[in-house]
């Protein structure tokens, strides 16, 4: 490939919408940008494999909270110092210790780039890890471990990832516990095994040009060591627990319920977002929501959808009802699920869920955060650069017929798994 390949893509021709990828490299580094100069704004997003698949049992939420300390102070720049260049040069600079992936991305101004790569670079190879504030990060992060036991909505989501994948890191979240056992040396360790061009993808978009970015992506991580990370495990099929229950004294309870997915490279992968926009999608036109929600009124929200993680996806939702409603929102669930697998969808259907994710992609093209963030999530799953110039084509080649036969495939309703917190009744 060279250095600087340019993929057109047209969403949709119709209005005349272009996002033109080019894929440029330096150092052995890849990057894909969408170059912009209407708005003197440039975003750049970046991210490594592992982040919290790499946490030692018993210090869950070691990525997490190292990825905090990476904002917490650099080089001579005390926290309060980094906080204020970033502000006096209205920079928005973040990192992130995803479930497998670790993060960073920075937004700024055209002219203040050079003082955004700057602080980016110095945080990455002179954090200064400083007892206080640490303190006050694991304080942070303490508060919220705590928040996912005391609360409905914590303690069914918390559940239903330790019942669904019991023996691999995706079910292990961190606790009070195994926060409060994090480091300055377990910090450092996992920095020096994150932070590498190894196994790098970079995303950028807005006002710079090819050659900007060729010198940006040399001096933002050109002083990072080279090793590669090690491949994180495929995550393994969800095991059907059935219920999974977690008491709680609360007037609602919160259902988190899910499947197995597909995988993104499967064919049928926008056929099913297709079938999954019908049965659980946002807003009122799904069948769960018309059924839960409008027809019976049991909640003021529910839906579903792929949450991507490990190489492949899950189906996961969500719905809060009252608790002597749980039952009968469990049935109307497997209902609509049942339904879909079998009779598949109508075509009025189909086609009102093809207007919908044609019509919706271009606005995820609407600034440069977002611009970078969507390249990044393609290339994390795997996505050529064309990919986005074929999916016009590839949606208008979906019928009814195709939507049924990967929704009959895919959805498994003797499969679902619930996990439930409250009082609930019905069960």
């Amino acid at each position: 490939m060279s250095n600087n390949t340019l993929f057109g893509v047209e969403l949709p021709a119709r209005r005349g919408f272009s996002v033109p990828i080019q894929i440029v490299e330096q150092g052995g580094i890849s990057a894909w940008l969408v170059e912009d100069h209407s708005v003197p704004v440039v975003s750049v997003a970046w991210a490594w494999p592992q982040g919290a698949a790499a946490d030692p049992r018993g210090k869950e939420g070691l990525a997490n909270i190292s990825a905090a300390m990476l904002s917490e102070g650099a080089g001579n720049l005390s926290n309060v110092g980094f906080a204020d260049a970033l502000m006096d040069a209205g920079i928005g600079l973040s990192f992130t210790g995803g479930r497998d992936s670790f993060e960073g991305s920075f937004r700024a101004l055209a002219d203040a780039l050079p003082e955004a790569v700057r602080l980016a670079r110095l945080a990455m190879t002179q954090p200064r890890l400083d007892a206080e504030a640490l303190s006050r990060v694991r304080a942070r992060a303490l508060v919220a471990s705590r928040q996912s036991l005391e609360t409905p909505a914590g303690l069914a989501r918390r559940a239903f990832w330790e019942a669904g994948f019991p023996n691999f890191t995706a079910g292990r979240l961190s606790t009070p516990e195994s926060i409060a056992a994090i480091g300055q040396d377990d910090i450092r360790a996992c920095l020096g095994a994150q932070l590498t061009r190894g196994n790098l993808l970079v995303a950028a978009s807005g006002a710079i040009d090819v050659a900007g970015l060729r010198a940006l992506l040399a001096e933002l991580f050109g002083a990072l060591p080279g090793h590669p990370i090690p491949d994180t495990p495929p995550l393994p099929n969800l095991a059907e627990f059935g219920v999974a229950l977690r008491p709680k004294a609360a007037p609602q309870s919160t259902l988190v319920f899910g499947q197995d997915g597909l995988l993104p490279t499967d064919p049928d992968w926008e056929a099913f977002q297709v079938a999954l926009r019908i049965l659980a999608g946002g807003g009122f036109t799904s069948r769960l929501m018309k059924s839960v929600r409008e027809e019976r009124g049991l909640t003021y929200g529910i839906g579903a959808g792929l949450d991507l993680l490990f190489g492949r996806a899950v189906i996961i939702g969500n719905v809060q009802t009252a608790n002597a409603s749980v039952g009968e929102v469990w049935g109307l669930i497997r209902s609509a699920w049942t339904e879909m697998a079998v009779g598949g969808p109508t075509e009025a259907e189909v086609a009102d869920a093809l207007a919908f994710l044609g019509g919706s992609l271009p606005l995820q093209f609407t600034d440069s955060r977002r611009t970078a963030n969507l390249l990044l999530n393609l290339r994390q799953a795997g996505r050529a650069p064309d990919w986005l110039a074929g999916r016009p084509a590839r949606l208008a080649a979906i019928d009814r017929a195709r939507v049924a036969g990967v929704a009959a495939r895919v959805l498994k309703p003797e499969g679902l798994g619930l996990a439930v917190s409250g009082e609930p009744v019905g069960l």
